[in-house]
């Protein structure tokens, strides 16, 4: 199998600016990820930003960048530009990558590859895990996704879906046994062909309610097939907070280099 890993890094981010460029025991946080990238068996690995200074730590350590526009809507629509420049066969596997997941599992990165390899009706593959708590279920920042019988996402939400109408009833704050509740991993593989298709696409209500770029996809009636793992991945960085605690997990995980 191949494929190609492309990461979406702007240095602009509302909650912590410059987190691309954060250091994690002496390399960038997009260095990282890129790392990650390239333990995962990737044929090529391309970081696609808006600024200088990424690129150039990226190229620094090894790694290809390319430039892309700074008014992109949705890291999809930065991935579709890299990968026009790029060139990519219409065919080739593009793994989108979020550049703020450096503990990223490189099994992980495989496992949508190889699941969209053989998922011929799929636009998409993306990933996620079973939610085993409430507080997690009901929390808006966590994406939920709710699947059909043959694992192709029939919706994504911030609300707490599947809804359990009788067991709330009753009691409101638990989860009931059974309840086939799973929360988004935040990571896609796409042919190139689609990702030339994406940009053109209308952006849904759904999307900009909900702040989802994957709904765009199943509004225009594309499918997104999911790959189910157990346990929750590392945790990503969004905030000051995170990044201390996955500099911490970093040291204590051996992922030094």
């Amino acid at each position: 199998m191949h494929f190609i890993a492309i990461i979406p890094a702007r240095l602009a981010s509302t909650r912590l600016p410059g987190k691309a460029l954060a250091d994690l025991d002496g390399k960038p946080m997009i260095v990282r990820v890129a790392e990650r990238a390239r333990d995962s068996g990737a044929e090529r690995i391309c970081v696609a930003t808006d600024h200088r200074d990424i690129a150039q730590a990226v190229e620094r350590a090894g790694f290809h960048a390319v430039m892309t526009r700074a008014d992109h809507p949705t890291g999809t629509d930065r991935i579709a530009e890299a990968a026009e420049r790029l060139g990519l066969a219409d065919d080739a596997i593009v793994v989108n990558l979020q550049g703020d997941e450096p503990l990223i599992e490189p099994a992980l990165i495989r496992a949508v590859a190889a699941q969209l390899s053989t998922a011929s009706r799929a636009a998409m593959v993306t990933a996620c895990h079973p939610i085993r708590d409430a507080k997690e279920f009901f929390d808006p920042n966590a994406v939920k996704v709710v699947l059909d019988r043959e694992g192709f996402a029939l919706y994504f939400s911030r609300a707490p879906i599947p809804w359990a109408r009788d067991a709330f009833g009753i009691a409101p704050k638990s989860l009931p046994d059974g309840l086939a509740c799973y929360r988004h991993i935040g990571i896609y593989a796409s042919r190139a062909a689609y990702l030339r298709v994406f940009p053109k696409l209308a952006v849904s209500p759904l999307e900009r309610f909900e702040a989802l770029e994957q709904l765009r996809a199943l509004w225009h009636g594309h499918a997104i097939a999911v790959a189910v793992r157990e346990d929750a991945p590392l945790p990503g960085v969004d905030t000051p907070e995170d990044l201390e605690r996955v500099r911490a997990l970093f040291d204590r995980s051996g992922h030094k280099r």
